[in-house]
């Protein structure tokens, strides 16, 4: 694949994402490899890395769930009658017991936030492992939990 391109730095995001899937997350010792491969340094390649939000510098669960984070999707959500002063991030924080950025401790959830998703007609939304859902309800969203927690599934990567 690097030698069918003129400049192999082109390919800079699909090398991280080749081993974000094989490691889980872009380790350091994982970023130093693409980093030679891509003959770049690994400062220019953790540059690039670290611009991305699917890009995980860190462990993260097998369910990545990324919460839009954007205008529309903060207005929508409060027309929720179950819990009109929790936000879809809130919620989903307080449903897995953990703070934004942090793994569930079964490794199955980690929650992020995204600037946003661009599926604004369907807000508010989140995205897990590259399946958008919306527009959520807090009962929405637990039968997505439910269904990622006892279906077996493919795990779509965004990582």
């Amino acid at each position: 694949m690097l030698a069918a391109v003129d400049q192999p730095r082109e390919l800079a995001m699909d090398v991280m994402y080749a081993l974000q899937k094989h490691y889980g997350y872009l380790s350091d010792e994982a970023l130093e490899e693409g980093a030679r491969l891509l003959g770049l340094t690994p400062l220019e390649l953790e540059e690039i890395a670290t611009f991305y939000d699917f890009i995980y510098r860190e462990p993260v669960g097998r369910f990545v769930i990324h919460v839009c984070d954007g205008v529309v999707c903060w207005m929508c959500h409060a027309g929720w009658e179950a819990c009109p002063t929790e936000s879809v991030m809130d919620y989903l924080c307080r449903k897995l017991e953990v703070k934004v950025g942090e793994t569930t401790p079964d490794g199955l959830f980690t929650v992020l936030p995204v600037c946003c998703l661009g599926y604004c007609d369907h807000a508010p939304a989140m995205l897990v492992n590259g399946v958008l859902y919306g527009p959520l309800t807090p009962e929405k969203i637990d039968e997505i939990l439910h269904k990622l927690r006892t279906e077996t599934c493919e795990v779509v990567i965004c990582r």
